[in-house]
């Protein structure tokens, strides 16, 4: 019988705060902020920025060793760590995993190393230069951060990789592969190159992030990192440990369909697949922390899913994207974060910047004020380019 798997702590770090305290209060007020991006002075572009640059106090690493996404990820885990009780030295660090999605890996390194051969005219790149954007570097730094030694690894399947990354993690723990796991996602994507390659593609918003909304004009780039620290219950129990959440469920397809355009088969299928991989009815979904991302083509493809799972009743449904901005490899994490303290708390964060409702997507959005509700299960998405989909489910401890 495969082991049950728990929720005993988690972390954030993103642009609505540098904890999971600051991060409630800004998601459940329905605070969004975007501005021009710090590296783009004076730029009309907008994103979701993280501006706190004390947030590795106290924490034993050398953030100019680190890529900020490494730095985001070494925090997320310090908390989620800190909020489990699970202390360096008292436990077998072999039987501790560590799996973390990255969608981009080392952009900011990358972007500074470019402007360094090509715009200074410089010879060599930094000597860290290497180590700090490889793919794998989030996760190993968390590693020797915090002693652990037990499977380590990066995941990569782009907006999709921290929900994939929780969902293996989970699959690790269940057949005793190890008995915690840190999981999560963790992106820095906020560099000039990044930014304007993804302004060329035409979809990011002038203003800010309406998901589901009449007027929306596309998404706001974000950055940080969200973790969970997943255990198997009979661990957690021995231990004593507070249970915030059950992970009970994953699932992840590909459309093999197109690079760009979403499919609502695809992502109808992963929200089934995931609720009955949790052994749940779907009567039991009552909020869905929803991809959304504020583009003209996924809110309305999404919207056409979740209708078509729920025979047109669909669960309340909200987009923290509206206020954390799209994290890329990040979001995944920042949302399961997000769906564990809805559950935890019984109040649903909302869908901000709401203006009016769309009739392309009927869903009950939860928009601009958060919502008291005590859900019993909740799911998770992610949908990435590349028609990768991934689904969780969550349901209270």
């Amino acid at each position: 019988m495969m082991r049950s798997v728990f929720v005993t702590g988690y972390g954030v770090i993103c642009p609505s705060g540098s904890d999971s305290s600051t991060f409630w209060k800004t998601l459940t007020d329905g605070h969004a902020h975007t501005a021009a991006p710090r590296c783009i002075p004076g730029s009309p572009l907008r994103v979701a920025e993280l501006c706190d640059e004390t947030f590795l106090d106290g924490i034993d690493v050398k953030p100019v060793a680190l890529d900020r996404s490494a730095q985001f990820a070494v925090k997320a885990s310090h908390e989620a760590l800190a909020m489990a009780g699970i202390v360096k030295g008292h436990f077998d660090p072999v039987r501790i995993g560590i799996v973390l999605g990255n969608g981009g890996a080392g952009l900011t390194t990358l972007d500074e190393q470019f402007r360094r051969l090509y715009g200074d005219k410089q010879p060599r790149c930094h000597p860290l230069a290497v180590a700090k954007s490889m793919s794998s570097s989030s996760a190993s730094w968390v590693s020797i951060a915090f002693g652990i030694r037990g499977p380590t690894f990066v995941i990569a399947s782009a907006c999709a990789s921290g929900t994939h990354a929780i969902g293996v993690a989970m699959q690790m723990i269940q057949s005793g592969i190890v008995d915690v796991a840190l999981a999560g996602g963790c992106e820095a994507p906020l560099n000039e190159g990044t930014i304007r390659a993804w302004d060329s593609m035409r979809i990011l918003s002038p203003d800010v992030c309406r998901p589901f909304s009449k007027g929306r004009l596309g998404l706001t780039l974000g950055e940080g990192a969200g973790v969970l620290v997943l255990e198997a219950e009979d661990h957690a129990r021995a231990r004593g440990a507070t249970c915030h959440a059950r992970l009970a469920g994953f699932a992840c397809s590909a459309d093999a369909a197109d690079m760009f355009n979403p499919s609502a088969e695809g992502m109808e299928g992963v929200m089934r697949e995931a609720v009955a991989n949790a052994g749940l009815a779907l009567s039991d979904i009552g909020y869905i922390n929803a991809h959304g991302t504020g583009t003209m083509a996924n809110d309305v493809t999404e919207s056409r899913a979740v209708c078509a799972v729920f025979n047109d009743a669909p669960p309340p449904t909200s987009s923290t994207k509206s206020m954390t901005g799209h994290g890329l490899g990040a979001s995944g994490g920042v949302e399961a974060v997000a769906t564990v303290m809805a559950l935890a708390q019984g109040l649903l964060p909302p869908t901000a910047n709401f203006l009016e409702p769309d009739p392309d997507c009927p869903l009950d959005c939860i928009p601009n004020v958060a919502r008291k509700a005590q859900a019993l299960a909740a799911l998770s998405n992610s949908f990435a380019f590349g028609g990768l989909n991934a689904s969780l489910v969550l349901t209270r401890a």
